[in-house]
């Protein structure tokens, strides 16, 4: 078996990523408006999100100063999903779990406004960032998680070419109460290529 030589990947900073749908650009305060209005009272998009959904403008501006403060600390790298047809921003998204020594991140941390479901934005946000990751970061290993009873988030995932590869079970407390089981994915850089090409050509279909 052939190994590649070991390198350390690049710790992911706060940077601009643009496509010709969607911009990704460091998440800040002044997103509030837009990202409330594209999402905040909305039940079913936080539904899946292991926190109560947000109802109010002051509620998710904490949830947003919160993760703010968590990148602060270096648990996330989050960015404004800016749609460029509207102008404004419709999500947002991160890299967390960050490990460049062992040279792996994670996507994850995501929502769009409902509007925004099955467009091209989740699949060119996602090509931006798994692009960054393996190609300017040097990743070897990208991961995604979602709730096991979350269907949609799963399809949406294996759309992108990344492999199940197993249930984390009694993982995570639901706001509710009760436990979720995670169901885990990942893409590694010698499936970047096959994968790359996938979301290129559902850009390209439209």
């Amino acid at each position: 078996m052939a190994y590649r030589a070991a390198m350390t990947a690049k710790t992911p900073q706060p940077t601009t990523l643009t496509g010709r749908h969607v911009r990704l650009e460091p998440l800040a305060p002044s997103h509030l408006d837009d990202l409330f209005a594209a999402g905040g009272t909305d039940e079913e998009v936080w539904r899946w999100v292991p926190r109560p959904a947000p109802r109010t403008r002051e509620k998710l501006g904490g949830a947003l100063d919160e993760l703010l403060a968590d990148a602060e600390r270096g648990r996330y790298v989050p960015f404004a999903v800016v749609e460029l047809g509207g102008g404004g921003a419709v999500g947002w998204t991160t890299f967390m779990d960050i490990d460049a020594g062992n040279e792996r991140v994670e996507i994850g941390y995501t929502w769009y406004g409902p509007a925004h479901w099955r467009t091209a934005v989740n699949t060119e946000a996602k090509l931006l960032l798994l692009t960054h990751a393996f190609e300017e970061l040097g990743m070897g290993r990208v991961q995604l998680k979602t709730d096991h009873l979350n269907h949609r988030s799963q399809a949406a995932i294996a759309r992108l070419g990344a492999h199940r590869e197993g249930v984390l079970r009694r993982h995570v407390q639901r706001p509710d109460g009760s436990w979720r089981d995670t169901v885990y994915f990942s893409i590694l850089v010698e499936e970047w290529p096959e994968a790359r090409a996938r979301l290129a050509a559902r850009l390209a279909a439209g």
